[in-house]
């Protein structure tokens, strides 16, 4: 379990990880700016919220310049049927082993029905085109964040 949160001008960790149709490397998006976002499994009520937020905005989001990537523990099985079921565009990674977010700081202690417990923060970060932290937002809500970080970004 990591605490170790990145703040804005950190270098963000490059990873190579399996998607639901091959793999994805960080280092092949430098030179864009990337929306890296961390949820706790597909296909739950929130995390489909908020994905569907992201499908809604991508098209603002990709004109702004910016690529949206998904991480989350599920198999590129599951990623896959969410992806299918949802009409999902952009990258989903598979974590299973947490490397990706413990990385970022996205794994940790949290509350869930007035317990704690360890699992994945509900987490955006923003990488600018040098590999550098332009954003990191930490226990986000699915529902409006994704028009909250539109406004953060100038998008609205």
């Amino acid at each position: 379990m990591s605490d170790t949160r990145l703040s804005v001008g950190d270098t963000a960790p490059d990873f190579t990880a399996p998607t639901d149709s091959g793999t994805f490397s960080l280092a092949d998006l430098r030179g864009k700016k990337v929306v890296l976002y961390f949820y706790p499994a597909a296909m739950t009520p929130g995390c489909t919220t908020q994905a569907c937020d992201f499908r809604d905005s991508l098209d603002a989001l990709n004109g702004a310049g910016y690529e949206v990537v998904g991480v989350s523990k599920d198999s590129p099985a599951k990623l896959a049927q969410f992806r299918e079921e949802e009409g999902l565009t952009f990258t989903l990674v598979s974590d299973p082993d947490l490397a990706v977010q413990n990385a970022y700081g996205a794994w940790g202690m949290k509350k869930l029905y007035g317990k704690e417990i360890e699992g994945t923060l509900r987490s955006t970060l923003v990488i600018d085109e040098d590999g550098k932290v332009a954003l990191a937002q930490y226990n986000v809500k699915a529902t409006g964040h994704v028009a909250k970080l539109r406004r953060d970004l100038g998008l609205d």
